[in-house]
């Protein structure tokens, strides 16, 4: 996917904050937000509008707009090492580069993988302007959807096995319902794993002793949204697939009824000895 090949020094005159001339390569790693155009940050849309080069998943890169001096480089999901190596070669090699992410860069996302590729990488590639723009996670934004259910100590755990072992999860999984946090899920169900998100549930309701409410926000801020509470005991696998967040509360996480049905769920500031 392309809509040009412009060298580095075509585009506007300054780079991001801080960056150098334009002469000088620079990579930022950029979250797009959770879909509508609207939740993408201005740091981050004024460093699309300066780059040359825009690396990332397929349909994260679909979401940039084309135009003239911009070379799009979409890549399949599961090669985010070689997608932050070709990244940082552009960049090395004098063009103005955006690594693009949904969400956050630095939730579960392409962050890491830059930084790993750069630790193994040549040494004067760290001498590069390298930086991370946040996003809105979709953690953040299920979060506002719902209330606030984060608002007490809370963890996130991709529900993924594909980069850990799952006997790692159903441990975090314990943990964190020992540690009385509300919990959010990234990656829950896929239809290559569709018995992961399950298995958890299993855990969840055996560790937790209670009917906590659960959330499940699927394509916050897209045209598709949708948004549902219901008890642990009444969750099912199904209700989630890739494009969901899951949050669990935490113990004393409360419900607000509302006449159209959907609860706002909050977790209190204050929790009692």
């Amino acid at each position: 996917m392309s809509a040009g090949t412009g060298g580095p020094d075509s585009g506007p005159e300054n780079g991001p904050e801080n960056s150098p001339s334009t002469a000088t390569g620079w990579l930022v790693i950029a979250g797009l937000g959770p879909g509508d155009a609207a939740l993408i940050t201005p740091e981050v849309q004024a460093a699309l509008d300066q780059a040359t080069d825009v690396v990332g998943y397929f349909p994260y890169v679909a979401r940039v707009a084309e135009r003239p001096g911009l070379t799009l480089h979409g890549s399949d999901n599961r090669v985010e090492v070689d997608r932050a190596l070709a990244a940082l070669r552009l960049c090395a090699g004098g063009r103005r580069v955006v690594v693009v992410s949904s969400g956050d860069p630095g939730v579960f996302a392409m962050a890491a993988a830059v930084f790993e590729a750069l630790e193994t990488g040549p040494a004067d590639w760290a001498g590069m302007d390298i930086r991370v723009l946040p996003g809105i996670t979709a953690m953040l934004a299920a979060a506002a959807r719902a209330g606030a259910p984060l608002g007490h100590d809370f963890c996130a755990i991709n529900l993924s096995d594909n980069l850990k072992p799952w006997a790692l999860i159903e441990k975090r999984l314990r943990l964190a319902v020992e540690g009385d946090f509300a919990m959010a899920f990234y990656n829950p169900r896929s239809r290559s794993r569709p018995e992961g998100f399950g298995r958890a549930l299993e855990i969840l309701r055996a560790a937790a002793g209670d009917d906590r409410p659960v959330i499940f926000a699927r394509a916050v801020s897209r045209a598709d949204e949708n948004l549902r509470v219901v008890p642990l005991s009444q969750a099912t696998a199904e209700m989630a697939d890739m494009q969901t967040v899951v949050i669990v509360g935490a113990s004393n996480t409360r419900l607000i009824d509302r006449p159209d049905g959907l609860p706002f769920v909050y977790t209190p500031r204050k929790v009692e000895a």
